[in-house]
């Protein structure tokens, strides 16, 4: 029996929030101010008060992962991912419970977390080093493989505060992968940075594990999860869901996301200048919904919110089922000022089998992804009421098979 590399036991977080209320405004006795001035000046002044409450941002969490086990963990944004990756960082400190940790750790959590700012790429690889325990020596025989792989080696004299959120990502993970971790986290910062890269992420993490180390991975990316991991854990509001083999859990995940509902928030990346702020399925007949009886058409808004003039962003949009992508559609690459922008895809000409759709929902600046969520939207199709005009669409296309019922028109003339 295989000794666990990780055992987390009863691992709980609790943060304490605060909400804003405005102060009694009714009958207050000259004493009754007095006694409530002393205790609350500050609050009392400007006219409001402070309601403070326990938020519990994971509760009771277990689980165990063996050596060279390559792990993802899954779960809708507030689940508790992060929350669960910085604690097992040594970043923050449980309220309860206790993580054991047999190995050197090495993690790449959001962006702006394990490089310092004034420092430039170059010594960031050595600082870095140097907090994981190497020696010079050690980090001389990995620069070269370090620069390399991260593709920034024109700017490596240049301080990272400097740098895109794409070359951070960059730098950061090469470091993070190259300095031989025992045990490597990796948060969901690998959305940022192009496609190409995010491929040569997973080949590195896939490595990383066969030369037996081992490896957590967050992301929202069900694909990427499957490809790379053979366990995860499905976590929903601080909880453990789901732990067990991959297919499995991604299963119980997704069957979750039946209940996702005509629009979706998302949460804005911190420190981000322009970001995803929300999206809706919203029929021809304009209002939002998600059921939709087979042969309509429907649009897809998304509103996306920037805080300064910023060129060349798109908004792109997948649709899948079953697994299988349908289709992939970007906007063309936009100017965009300050404030708030709607981007609005039509799909009106398809008339697709009955069954659940979901939606997976990007948005880039200069081809370098910002923001990326899975399952974003669903729509379920339906047959519909049963008259006459719609038994007649269903029937004309009972006879294609596939997904899509509709077919390409096509002309025959002699060649």
């Amino acid at each position: 029996m295989r000794e666990p590399v990780i055992t987390v036991k009863n691992i709980s977080k609790s943060y304490n929030i605060s909400h804003e209320m405005k102060a009694n405004t009714g009958t207050v006795t000259f004493r009754d101010a007095i006694i409530n001035t002393l205790k609350k000046p500050k609050e009392l002044l400007t006219g409001h008060l402070m309601k403070k409450e326990k938020f519990w941002a994971l509760k009771g969490i277990d689980f165990e992962i063996n050596k060279g086990e390559v792990v993802g963990i899954i779960g809708k944004n507030g689940s508790g991912k992060s929350t669960l990756l910085k604690i097992m960082s040594r970043i923050t400190e449980p309220t309860t419970g206790e993580i054991v940790m047999n190995g050197r750790v090495a993690s790449l959590l959001e962006v702006g977390t394990g490089f310092h700012p004034e420092l430039t790429g170059r010594e960031n690889v050595y600082f870095n080093g140097s907090i994981l325990g190497m020696k010079k020596k050690e980090i001389d025989a990995k620069f070269d493989e370090i620069v390399a792989f991260s593709e920034v080696e024109k700017f490596l004299d240049t301080p990272v505060k400097f740098y895109s959120s794409g070359m951070y990502v960059r730098l950061a993970f090469a470091v993070a992968a190259h300095l031989d971790p025992d045990i490597l986290i990796v948060d969901e910062v690998l959305a940022v940075g192009d496609a190409a890269f995010q491929k040569k992420c997973l080949g590195k993490m896939k490595q990383s594990a066969a030369e037996g180390r081992t490896v957590l991975f967050v992301s929202h990316s069900m694909s990427s999860v499957s490809k790379l991991c053979k366990k995860a854990i499905f976590l929903k509001n601080g909880k453990v869901v789901k732990h067990g083999p991959v297919e499995k859990v991604i299963d119980a995940y997704s069957r979750e996301d039946l209940d996702i509902g005509p629009t979706r928030k998302f949460i804005k990346p911190r420190g981000s200048e322009i970001f995803l702020q929300d999206a809706s399925i919203v029929d021809l007949k304009n209002k939002k919904n998600n059921i939709l009886n087979f042969g309509d058409g429907f649009n897809i808004e998304i509103n996306v919110k920037s805080s300064r003039q910023i060129d060349n962003i798109r908004v792109g949009i997948g649709m899948m089922h079953e697994d299988i992508a349908i289709r992939t559609v970007w906007s063309e690459p936009s100017s965009i000022n300050a404030g708030l922008y709607k981007f609005n895809f039509k799909f009106d000409d398809l008339l697709l089998a009955t069954g659940n759709y979901y939606f997976n929902i990007g948005l880039d600046h200069h081809r370098e992804n910002i923001q990326y969520f899975d399952n974003a939207l669903n729509i379920e199709i339906t047959e519909g009421i049963k008259n006459k005009t719609n038994a007649n669409v269903l029937a004309d296309y009972s006879s294609n098979s596939g997904i899509i019922k509709n077919q390409p028109g096509y002309t025959l003339e002699k060649a």
